[in-house]
């Protein structure tokens, strides 16, 4: 089946006149909510979701909700299963998430628990009626049908207690709405339909006073065959929807107090940081911080929705918010990505690396799904650091050595700092020796071989 057409992220941009209808005074007012795996991964936490949204419930709200803690990860493992042949694997695999999903119920709920098991069994059926059979088409085909389980079973969970709770709350099957190309793993949005659909299904609901909840991270196609979106879909849905609904602000809900200048994991002094701009947070993403995906960014952009990450352990902070807005006097932003690998490519006769090399080289990196996280031009050769995809990079090592010599050197860590200054370049890089390093105004980069500890 052809993929349907879609618009893609450029398409954000334009001012359709199917997206500029008049909006009522109270739709102006509306926020878009997204609650990530961590904040809804126990019982308690569940609850802690109700308790914030009890001081928006009389505002028009829509809620966007990820999988449960490590939901996705074993959903993974139950489709690489079923797609080795290993049914019974599969299915003891998926056993165990049925019963994480029935205990979590069973502690959290009283009067909705029949109610929300009959609608877990639902989903539970939904896809052991797929492991019960023998896969016949791609991997990512079965990953979609697999994995969106984990959005869809969280959602029942969640719905149900917010209104036993007292929180007057639709759930929504977001398959209805969000319509996609057949692109698996990495599905396009259908703008103009999942628009209709927000506009005839979502819109009403809100306007008669109700919570809206509903999945992030997956869609559907026009067969009706699940997809999803990317990792970091979730915040993406949450945004198309912030978008089509010209909602006042997005809130994405996260385990940190606020966004800070580095990973805290990483940099024990990382700073919080009170206000970013659009452009900031989509170079820090860029170069590797683990902050908002660029794409996430885009349909807010361009209706100026601000963006707000705050803490769902500590609501009353004010977190940090990002919208279009000139930020002066950032501190240095620190971003480590580890478990980088080097790839050389040196011309075999000496030939200048032209352009019809890139653009081959470029080729094969959209075949294999690969992106260079540091690229460093000479005048015969050509150096690229990749995330370590083992297989991916040897796939493209073996192709590269056709046409050139090919050094490959794992075990890297790239070091990006923004906005940097002496001080920040002699305390995060200063005894490092370097295979490249790269500076421009805003940024220094440099890869390196960590120290063994």
């Amino acid at each position: 089946m052809k993929p349907r057409k879609v618009e893609n992220l450029k398409d954000w941009d334009d001012n359709h006149p199917k997206l500029r209808h008049l909006q009522s005074s109270k739709l102006k007012m509306m926020q878009v909510f997204k609650f990530g795996g961590a904040s809804v991964n126990s019982v308690e936490r569940v609850k802690n979701v109700a308790d914030i949204l009890q001081s928006y419930k009389d505002q028009p709200l829509l809620i966007v909700v990820s999988a449960m803690g490590k939901t996705t990860n074993a959903l993974e493992k139950v489709a690489e299963a079923f797609y080795a042949g290993n049914q019974q694997e599969a299915l003891l695999l998926f056993e165990q998430v049925k019963q994480q999903h029935l205990t979590t119920a069973k502690y959290l709920l009283v009067t909705q628990y029949l109610a929300c098991e009959a609608q877990l069994k639902d989903f539970f059926t939904e896809v052991e009626w797929l492991l019960h059979d023998d896969p016949v088409r791609e991997f990512d085909y079965y990953y979609d049908q697999i994995v969106c389980a984990g959005e869809l079973l969280s959602t029942a969970i969640v719905s149900h207690y917010l209104n036993e709770a007292g929180l007057n709350c639709a759930w929504m099957d977001v398959r209805d709405i969000l319509r996609t190309d057949d692109n698996f793993r990495d599905a396009n949005i259908d703008r103009e339909f999942t628009q209709q659909k927000v506009t005839e299904i979502i819109r009403p609901v809100l306007d008669s006073g109700r919570i809206v909840l509903t999945q992030g991270f997956i869609g559907a196609t026009d067969e009706n065959e699940s997809t999803t979106l990317g990792r970091e879909g979730s915040d993406y849905s949450a945004a198309v929807f912030s978008n089509m609904l010209h909602a006042e602000r997005l809130t994405i809900w996260k385990d940190v107090d606020s966004v800070m200048n580095a990973d805290p994991k990483e940099i024990t002094d990382a700073l919080p940081i009170a206000e970013l701009n659009y452009t900031e947070v989509i170079e820090m993403a860029y170069y590797g911080a683990q902050v908002i995906h660029p794409k996430t960014i885009k349909p807010l952009q361009n209706q100026d929705i601000p963006l707000q990450v705050k803490s769902f352990l500590n609501p009353a902070l004010p977190g940090t918010i990002i919208h279009r807005c000139s930020i002066k006097n950032l501190p240095p932003i620190i971003v480590i990505k580890r478990n980088q690998v080097m790839i050389e490519l040196k011309t075999k006769d000496f030939s200048f690396i032209g352009e019809h090399s890139t653009e081959m080289l470029y080729e094969w990196f959209e075949k294999l799904f690969i992106t260079p996280t540091l690229t460093q031009n000479g005048a015969v050769s050509i150096v690229y650091a990749f995330d370590h995809k083992q297989e991916k990079i040897s796939q493209f090592a073996a192709e590269a050595a056709q046409y050139f010599d090919v050094q490959v050197t794992p075990g890297l860590t790239l070091l990006t700092i923004r906005h940097y200054d002496p001080a920040a370049i002699e305390k995060y890089c200063g005894a490092q020796s370097f295979f490249v390093k790269q500076q421009t105004a805003q940024n220094f980069r440099v890869l390196y071989q960590a120290a063994a500890h």
